[in-house]
């Protein structure tokens, strides 16, 4: 994360009330139009999930021409990940729907690549998904994934996702979407009246979003946003039991860390919006480079 942008960001937000490396070039957006936004929108929960249906119906009914370009089936935990195949299935079941059988990143991919061949969307939007994507969660979140993807393109991205830190309620996470959504587009009209002739946001700088479930129907608002930084806890732990026959059977539980002092964890936990900025690459930093450096000083083959 580069941590030098994190305070013009928290300003700019909350201050005032086998398709890996063979995408042509995007013609990469470096105005963002007066009027709505042609946004592209992908998710991993599939592109039939409620989630980036009920996201896609706000953000339409704001203005904005949107066109779904998601995976046909759902890929949560995809992270990063990219097909290696020579073949890709591609369904177009109604207008302005994309069904790629592959990760949210493939989706990204064939949607700069195809759909919006020639000039890319204004804004790409993953999401929004079921359940949180924090702390160690986002590192491995086809949802994130798939606004990483965008990110590598030069195109803005947001990654939207829905939940809290408990095992997810079907009925009241999806009640909370529409919450989500309604700040999804208040986030965007921020970042278009601050964008003015340029970009919706720096290059290479895009925003994770998590929005909490609140009240026990889900259908509560959130208590204000926050600009965090990711968590580094990892929130699941794995458990394998040997069946005996050469299988393991593997289940999950949470185990909650103290949160760190603002990150996304301890945003989500006071049921406020988390917005974490993320970039396409793994740089760690100016410190962790000379700490390194200085630690590897001398090393030859």
């Amino acid at each position: 994360m580069r941590r030098t942008r994190l305070l013009p960001l928290a300003a700019l937000l909350l201050c005032t009330p086998a398709l890996a490396g063979t995408v042509p070039a995007a013609a990469s957006p470096q105005v963002t139009p007066p009027g709505p936004l042609r946004i592209l929108l992908t998710n991993d929960d599939g592109y039939n999930a409620p989630g980036i249906r009920t996201l896609y119906q706000r953000l339409t009914a704001a203005g904005h021409d949107v066109t779904i370009v998601a995976p046909l089936t759902n890929q949560s935990g995809a992270g990063t990940k990219m097909m290696t195949a020579t073949t890709i299935t591609i369904k177009h079941p109604e207008p302005k729907v994309w069904a790629v059988d592959g990760t949210p990143g493939d989706a990204v991919a064939f949607g700069l690549s195809e759909v919006f061949s020639g000039q890319a969307p204004d804004l790409v939007v993953s999401g929004t998904n079921f359940g949180p994507n924090v702390a160690a969660l986002a590192t491995h979140s086809g949802t994130v994934g798939g606004a990483v993807a965008a990110l590598e393109h030069g195109v803005p991205a947001i990654a939207v996702s829905t939940g809290g830190l408990a095992a997810p309620v079907l009925e009241s996470t999806l009640n909370a979407m529409k919450p989500t959504s309604d700040f999804t587009v208040k986030l965007i009209d921020r970042l278009r009246a601050h964008a003015k002739s340029g970009r919706l946001l720096p290059e290479g700088l895009g925003l994770n979003v998590d929005h909490p479930v609140v009240g026990a129907d889900g259908t509560g608002i959130a208590h204000g946003a926050a600009v965090t930084t990711q968590d580094p806890q990892p929130v699941l732990a794995p458990h394998f039991t040997d069946a005996g026959d050469g299988t393991w059977k593997v289940s999950v539980s949470v185990v909650m860390q103290p949160a760190v002092e603002g990150g996304d964890v301890e945003a989500l936990l006071a049921d406020k919006v988390s917005i974490t900025p993320i970039n396409p690459d793994w740089n760690s930093g100016i410190a962790d480079f000379a700490t390194t450096a200085a630690l590897l000083a001398g090393l030859r083959p």
